[in-house]
């Protein structure tokens, strides 16, 4: 490329009288954190999938079905246990002699 001596001149001579946009600095270290730090880009990812109505309320959903799901099956494996020991312990009121098993 050939160099201009017109333009360098130009180019040495010109000076910015714009001030900078509001925050301007502020914006600029966050786009270098976020260029040091890829790690946090998927989590603003996660974040920004989170915020969104439809799949936030699918996922409570899910986290509300899956937590009635858990404590529907310990419930009724909890009552299974109750029943197994009250029937025990009436066959034991009605007969004190029969062979008892150990209760647990």
């Amino acid at each position: 490329m050939k160099e201009d001596p017109q333009l360098s001149r130009l180019l040495k001579d010109w000076q910015v009288n714009e001030p900078l946009p509001p925050r301007f600095q502020e914006r600029v270290w966050k786009r270098i954190e976020a260029a040091e730090a890829p790690g946090r880009e998927t989590q603003s990812w996660f974040a920004a999938l989170f915020l969104r109505p439809a799949f936030a309320t699918a996922a409570a959903t899910l986290l509300l079905l899956a937590g009635l799901s858990a404590g529907y099956l310990r419930a009724n494996h909890d009552a299974a246990h109750w029943d197994e020991q009250l029937a025990q312990r009436y066959l034991t009121a009605m007969n004190p002699y029969a062979a008892e098993k150990p209760l647990p």
